[in-house]
């Protein structure tokens, strides 16, 4: 499935060329009108930071949102008063160029379920600046007792715009995006708790220039790639349904969809927060995409745009 989707993306990326001038209209129900995507030319609005202006308003960059092998994020509110994201960008290896080149090609990217990228900066540290969520991050929504707890619905729908960014960077990124990190933590919610991914790159585990990839190292690139995020969409599926996390190398949850008896442990593992406010068959549905996701390891069973559609569909008829 996935030779065939890496197949298709040239026909894709075509028909996108094509298509983007033209207004997406019609009902959200439709499959290309739901991705909610455009793509803007060469030119973007992405601006430089001074390196000073980030830190100060990082308070030392000690208001940190989030932290992984790949940087950390943090709050930053500048002396104007615009707040905004900022992650740094941990890889030594890469060259000033490569870092522009990366800057550029990430400020095309323009999706519903993406942060927006919005700046720059080169000094001690390389840093990207992202729009502001209001809502913060998944993860505090998820648990701290002090947030408004997450209905059924919310979490369906957050579930749902992932999987749409990560189909949109797989099929009609150009060049296609190797690094993606789904979690809790990193999945931002804005003031209508409309899910952003924030931790988009270009650059795979194994270089560090931003190119183009080809051959058969591409091949491989993204066969790990599609294993690598069917599994992360799976464990924050299970996050968004019992509320607990995963990360911090805590396998618990991992461990407790792949046994074969899960199913006469549910209730025990619902989020208390969800009530009984939640479709039980919908729920129990969504947790076997979850256990399919997380047990296919390097070779999934089902590509994104077929969960993601999967996904959409069980929404459609949630409010029908």
């Amino acid at each position: 499935m996935d030779r065939l989707i890496r197949k298709m993306r040239p026909y894709l990326l075509a028909w996108h060329h094509r298509s983007r001038s033209k207004s997406l209209m019609g009902q959200c129900s439709t499959f290309l009108h739901s991705l909610h995507w455009s793509f803007n030319g060469p030119e973007s609005s992405v601006r430089r930071f001074s390196y000073k202006d980030i830190k100060r308003a990082t308070d030392g960059f000690h208001r940190i949102i989030y932290s992984n092998s790949h940087g950390a994020a943090y709050r930053a509110r500048f002396q104007d008063g615009e707040v905004a994201l900022v992650k740094e960008v941990k890889d030594l290896n890469q060259g000033k160029d490569d870092f522009l080149k990366e800057v550029q090609l990430l400020g095309q990217l323009h999706h519903r379920h993406l942060l927006a990228l919005k700046g720059f900066s080169t000094g001690h540290k390389r840093l990207l600046v992202y729009d502001n969520m209001e809502m913060g991050s998944l993860k505090e929504h998820l648990n701290d007792p002090l947030k408004t707890p997450l209905n059924w619905k919310t979490r369906l729908q957050i579930a749902i715009g992932v999987a749409a960014a990560l189909e949109y960077l797989l099929l009609f990124s150009n060049p296609p995006i190797y690094h993606v990190s789904v979690s809790a933590s990193n999945v931002m919610l804005d003031e209508n708790y409309i899910a952003k991914i924030s931790d988009v790159g270009l650059i795979n585990s194994v270089g560090a220039n931003v190119t183009v990839p080809h051959s058969s190292n591409s091949e491989d690139c993204m066969d790990n790639t599609y294993g690598d995020l069917t599994f992360q969409l799976g464990v924050l599926i299970l996050e968004l349904i019992t509320g607990q996390s995963s990360e911090n190398g805590t396998t618990d949850l991992i461990q407790w969809i792949q046994e074969s008896r899960y199913r006469s442990s549910i209730q025990k593992m619902i989020d208390p927060d969800l009530g009984t406010n939640y479709d039980s068959r919908e729920l129990k549905n969504l947790l076997a995409v979850a256990r399919l996701c997380i047990k296919s390891g390097d070779k999934p069973k089902f590509s994104i745009p077929q969960i993601f559609r999967y996904l959409q569909k069980k929404a459609e008829n949630t409010c029908n």
